[in-house]
């Protein structure tokens, strides 16, 4: 019996990231670095970690730079020693970060298409029933093995994942007497978003087009047709959409307060189902 093929990872890096304006005017959003490592490396990184391992990256604006980071990933990364004339005695120095058993297909989608449309143009990369896909521009603690089985158990054509948003303010409740009865630094405030981490099995591509809005048109017909399953993400979720957001996640990383950061710990003990 033939081994199904993996489930792959498609990751939308292709937009301008205007609200990001401080760094994007001269690199991709998804190279916007945490720490030593871009953004992308971090998410590609979330997946590794539970055994996806193969990735389809939907490249737009600046998309040769995100090439040429990976071309030259672990001379980039780490220190080497050169041999100048010959070119050939390099070392490399892994004092940062050692070569990810990682297979990339970088694809250009295209430098105005919308995010609908990328996903419609990679679809003959997809080889097996399930596929996930992802913002490259979010962080979370999410178990992507429970996301997994939720999609199965839901049997829906898609399953998307609904973050709690965090006010970017403080918030104040005040006594009739105008007394602080509380104050809490950014909360998290009612309601659900899209979180940016999905499940599709190849039957979405039927509600695609090339010019298709992946929030607009494809996942409200799914909501009407009820194959839109919802996981709840209970835990740490952040976007860096704006230079501020992204100056909040270096903070955090540099402290150490890393809840996105899995593989930190310990590989994930179980990757079967990303085989």
């Amino acid at each position: 019996m033939l081994a199904s093929p993996p489930v792959k990872v498609v990751i939308l890096c292709g937009g301008r990231g205007t609200r990001l304006r401080n760094e994007v005017d001269t690199i991709p959003k998804a190279l916007v670095k945490i720490g030593d490592m871009p953004i992308l490396w971090h998410i590609m990184k979330t997946y590794d970690y539970y055994g996806f391992m193969e990735f389809v990256l939907c490249l737009g604006y600046k998309g040769e730079m995100i090439k040429n980071y990976f071309l030259t990933f672990e001379e980039t990364s780490n220190d080497f020693t050169l041999d100048l004339r010959s070119k050939q005695q390099k070392v490399i120095h892994h004092q940062n970060a050692a070569l990810e058993d990682w297979r990339i297909s970088f694809i250009n989608t295209g430098l105005e298409t919308p995010t609908g449309g990328r996903v419609k143009k990679i679809e003959h990369l997809i080889d097996s029933d399930l596929f996930m896909l992802t913002y490259g521009d979010g962080l979370s603690d999410i178990n992507i093995r429970e996301l997994l089985e939720f999609h199965k158990e839901k049997k829906k054509i898609a399953t998307l994942t609904a973050a709690h948003p965090s006010t970017s303010f403080g918030t104040v409740e005040v006594d009739s007497a105008g007394i602080a009865k509380s104050f809490k630094e950014k909360p998290m405030v009612d309601g659900l978003i899209n979180g940016g981490f999905f499940v599709f099995d190849r039957r979405f591509f039927r509600f695609l087009k090339e010019d298709s809005v992946l929030e607009e048109e494809p996942l409200k017909e799914l909501t009407r047709q009820k194959e839109l399953a919802v996981y709840v993400q209970d835990g740490f979720w952040q976007c860096m959409d704006t230079f501020k957001q992204a100056e909040s996640l270096n903070k955090m990383w540099e402290e150490g307060k890393r809840p996105w950061a899995a593989w930190e710990k310990k590989k994930y003990e179980t990757n079967f189902l990303a085989r």
